[in-house]
């Protein structure tokens, strides 16, 4: 990560593509956006046979039917779709008056396209068209006095983006201060002296001379018939931080001017000194920040590295209104959703409540973007990881890393994917493939990925580099390719979800360092460019500091990015929940899929009057993910299907409760009287499998989980095993049915790195261990422990067992900590037996032949694919010659002999066992411990839970 020698931003200026015009369409509009292609059956053609009676079909031509939120375009017809679509999103952008492609215009050139874009707009042609400001001329030619038929500069700016363009060809500046753009249209409308009268002081143009009398009627006609009705609901942004936001009304009457209402709220003379931002929001939003022409460094403010005692000292900066904007905004604001449209002559207006100002502010978060798209503020967390896409609920990783740039005004992000050869592959990959090359790639922005493949017939591997720009194409950081997936689509998705936690690490503590900044970054393999980086995010530092001063003056105004959300609750994993209902089935664990209905309640101290924030009837999240608060996961894993819990917790930010809110006025009202917490009240509504386990069951009778447990029971009866450690116990599955089955058994440990999976593992452990005390008194086992740890640590407490399993586990790690996990329990833990299992890779083929596994294919995934790893959490999976090489090794380095069996499948019929199994058995008495390893006599392990016969 470089370290900025000035406060200037000095990392490099990037070329990015050229975008497309359907991508410029799609940053616009998302998808709102609609292409529909029509096909256009060629004419017959006689081709040289004339008075053939068959008739021949000509070639087929299309034409796309592009639906926006604001009007439809039909392209002409063209040969190909695609081209069909970009004609139609081409024709879309002249419409909007947006240039597709990079501007060539000398800076004389665009002066003179200002001038000649200006005069059109006061034509009386341009008064016919549909164009959003056409309806504004029409508009202030009804405003009474010396104002009538004076349009604000502002409107001009805002609503005319074919003059944004050109203004940025003169001032590369605009791109950050649109309102810089004033001046320049000012200068220009002087020049047109003979058409134009101008007042540089009031900001106002009009046209000198009165429109020909054949337009007027025509502008009577179109005048807006708009509301004598309800009041129209905006958002009042004080810039004082000692007053609330506020919810005001305005009338937008017949007569007025709808400009003209703002500006008296905002106590200015009239609409010429209102400024109109860029629209903020979802995709076709008409929802503008509107505040006053006054405050003079709202023309020349520019985004630098704020700092709180800076805004302190200016006390008209408004910083809610800046934060919301991405720009700094002086003096007070009103956030509203009126405007003038494509879609008619007709005034657009929609309600802007408190609740959308506050979602508003929510969406300008990396985790914020997520809850939002799940409609879960409450529940849903931003996932830690991305596992497959069938299992992923709300926005994709990609997805919500290209809004959170749109958010921020920044440049789209740029997605390089790169095909891996065989030399750059980790591990038991190599050894899957027989030859290949780095292949190459191209890369586009806005997630558009072209990878060149030349053989289809080679296992290909994936890993993704993303690249952030800011609108002046200068990188603000970048992500290594670090992992490799055997799906390009899970790499982009993986990718992107590493740069969003980068994020919203950041945003959760943006006042942090250079130096912290830089270590954040090489933590997550991410390089990023501080100075530009800072610059980029300033307001987030400002916001940060300025809601910390005003928690301490004021208890219920929370920090929206420093807090932890959840840091007032109560502990859910150290206390016994009070669970409703009879428990039947299996508890879920990691991977499984699971169903919950909620209820999130605002509930005043006492619990005396409570409101409802947000529910759900059925919202779905994988275990172990990270999609849901880790409350909620913890509750989760200790109920079956049917049950229900009710726990509380403490206040969140008042901002994201307001954001849920239906209620508004009444939250306030509880938030302000009394202290509140949350009650969450959940559902259990069914549980889903892992895919692995489900083709297990559908495939196998019993299931290979419980013959593998049978395997490892037959091992324990035929050693006379007194103690046994599971390496890798993970919710207790094998260490249950232990409990449930007879054998020589006295002392059973297991160790797993999963904390929510000891403790699931520990809740079932105890209830059987005290059922079969009070049946059978004399039961063989004595001492139960679980250990949180690592099984690659050692801990000289659990050396020289009986007995270890390790079932299904070194899959799930890198290859080279398996290797590691191997030395370590037979070099320094030594038990007279380990017995290892793991997938069979050979295997695969017949598994994925299934319907089962048909049924699971995602059907968007279209990558050629020899044969995929039984689970997304699969880091590697052995061929029977490369399980034999690694338990030979280790066998003969520790004085060991290894046996190889297996369970699903016939020994000796190809292409052997599902689950392949090695057994090694100690050769002498005293173990041959590795004296290069490190035993460190100290306990490694924390003790999670134990029981004890003797103290029961």
């Amino acid at each position: 990560m470089e370290t900025p020698k000035s406060s200037t931003c000095s990392s490099p200026i990037v070329k990015q593509p050229t975008l497309t015009p359907k991508a410029i369409i799609y940053q616009k509009y998302a998808n709102k956006a609609s292409y529909k292609i029509e096909e256009i059956l060629g004419q017959s053609s006689q081709n040289g046979c004339p008075g053939l009676a068959v008739s021949q079909k000509g070639p087929s031509l299309f034409r796309c039917h592009l639906e926006l939120p604001d009007f439809s375009i039909v392209s002409q017809p063209c040969k190909k779709k695609k081209e069909a679509e970009q004609l139609a999103a081409l024709m879309a952008l002249q419409k909007l008056g947006i240039d597709s492609l990079q501007s060539s215009l000398t800076e004389p050139d665009a002066a003179e396209e200002l001038l000649s874009r200006l005069s059109f707009i006061f034509s009386s042609e341009f008064q016919s068209s549909l164009h959003p400001l056409s309806s504004h001329l029409k508009a202030v030619s009804y405003r009474e006095g010396e104002l009538s038929g004076s349009i604000p500069v502002s409107v001009l700016s805002a609503c005319d983006a074919k003059l944004g363009n050109l203004c940025r060809s003169l001032d590369a500046r605009i791109e950050s201060n649109p309102f810089l753009s004033i001046p320049l249209i000012l200068r220009a409308a002087v020049r047109l002296s003979e058409l134009l009268v101008v007042s540089e002081e009031d900001l106002w143009i009009r046209r000198r001379n009165p429109y020909p009398s054949n337009a007027m009627p025509e502008l009577a006609n179109q005048q807006s018939d708009v509301t004598n009705g309800p009041l129209t609901e905006a958002v009042y942004i004080p810039f004082s931080l000692n007053k609330d936001v506020r919810t005001i009304g305005m009338n937008l009457s017949f007569k007025g001017y709808y400009l003209d209402v703002i500006a008296k709220e905002l106590g200015v003379l009239n609409a010429s000194k209102v400024l109109i931002s860029r629209t903020i929001g979802k995709a076709s939003s008409e929802s503008r920040l509107y505040f006053s022409a006054l405050e003079t460094r709202n023309f020349n403010s520019k985004l630098e590295l704020y700092n709180a005692e800076e805004s302190d000292s200016d006390r008209s900066f408004n910083i809610y209104a800046s934060y919301l904007l991405g720009q700094p905004v002086y003096g007070n604001a009103i956030l509203a959703s009126v405007a003038y449209t494509w879609r008619g002559a007709e005034l657009f207006n929609e309600d802007v409540s408190l609740r959308s100002y506050f979602r508003m502010l929510v969406a300008r978060m990396p985790d914020g973007l997520f809850k939002l798209s799940r409609e879960a503020l409450f529940v849903a967390d931003l996932p830690r990881l991305f596992t497959t896409k069938t299992n992923w609920r709300g926005s994709l990783p990609r997805d919500l890393l290209c809004a959170f740039c749109r958010q921020h005004r920044l440049s789209e992000p740029v997605f390089n994917v790169v095909c891996n050869s065989d030399q750059d592959l980790p591990g038991p990959c190599k050894s899957l493939a027989n030859e290949k090359s780095i292949m190459g790639f191209t890369s586009k922005p806005g997630g558009d990925v072209a990878t060149f493949i030349p053989n289809q017939n080679e296992v290909q591997s994936f890993s993704c580099e993303i690249k952030v720009f800011s609108k002046n194409r200068n990188l603000i950081l970048e992500s290594s390719p670090v992992d490799n997936f055997m799906k390009q689509g899970d790499a982009v998705q993986n990718a992107s979800l590493k740069v969003l936690s980068f994020l919203n690490l950041y945003f959760k503590q943006p006042c942090i360092s250079l130096e912290e900044l830089s270590l954040l970054g090489v933590k997550c393999n991410i390089n990023c460019h501080s100075t530009c980086f800072l610059k980029e995010f300033s307001l987030c530092q400002v916001m940060h500091k300025v809601q910390q001063q005003s928690h301490l003056l004021r208890g219920h105004k929370l920090n929206l990015n420093h807090v932890n959300p959840y840091n007032g609750l109560i502990s859910v994993e150290n206390k016994q929940l009070s669970i409703q209902g009879t428990a039947c089935g299996s508890l879920p664990s990691n991977g499984y899929l699971v169903s919950i209905s909620y209820s999130v309640f605002l509930v005043s101290e006492g619990k005396k009057k409570q409101e409802i924030l947000e529910k759900s009837d059925e919202f779905e999240f994988e275990i172990g993910s990270g999609a849901v608060i880790s409350c909620i996961e913890t509750a989760i894993l200790q109920m079956t299907a049917g049950q229900s819990v009710c726990f509380y917790m403490g206040m969140p930010q008042s901002e994201v409760v307001l954001a849920a809110s239906m209620n508004s006025e009444k939250v306030l009202s509880l938030l302000s009287s009394t202290p509140c917490c949350l009650e969450f009240s959940i559902t259990l509504l069914r549980l889903t499998e892992p895919f692995e386990d489900r083709m297990e069951q559908a495939l196998f009778s019993p299931p290979l989980s419980k013959q593998r447990v049978e395997f490892a029971l037959q091992c324990i009866k035929e050693f006379s095993a007194t103690s046994l450690i599971d390496f890798g116990c993970g919710s207790g599955s094998l260490l249950e049915s232990l409990v449930d089955t007879p054998s020589s058994l006295e002392n059973i440990v297991g160790i797993d790195i999963s904390q929510k999976g000891l403790i699931r593992a520990a809740k079932v452990l105890n209830t059987k261990l005290e059922k079969l005390e009070a049946v059978m008194p004399r039961s063989m086992i004595k001492l139960a422990v679980l250990y949180e740890g690592s099984i690659t640590a050692f801990d000289s407490r659990l050396s020289g067992y009986d007995i270890g399993t390790c079932l299904e586990v070194i899959e799930h790690m890198e290859e080279d900590q398996a290797c590691l996990f191997g030395d370590i329990a037979l070099g320094l833990f030594c038990p007279r037996v380990l017995v290892v299992s793991t997938p069979n890779y050979e295997y695969n083929v017949i598994l994925q032949k299934s319907n089962l596994a048909n049924q699971e294919e995602d059907p968007d995934d279209k990558e050629p694919l020899l044969c995929k790893f039984r689970n997304h959490d699969h880091k590697f999976e052995w061929t029977r010659e490369q399980f034999n090489h690694w338990a030979s090794g280790l066998a003969l380095k520790y004085n060991y002999s290894v046996e190889f069996d297996g369970v699903g499948g016939i020994q000796g019929v190809e292409p052997g066992f599902a689950s392949q199994i090695a057994v090694f058995k100690r050769n002498q008495q005293d173990p041959l411990r590795d004296s290069g390893l490190s035993a460190e006599t100290e306990n490694q392990y924390k003790t999670l839970w134990k029981w004890d016969a003797s103290v029961s």
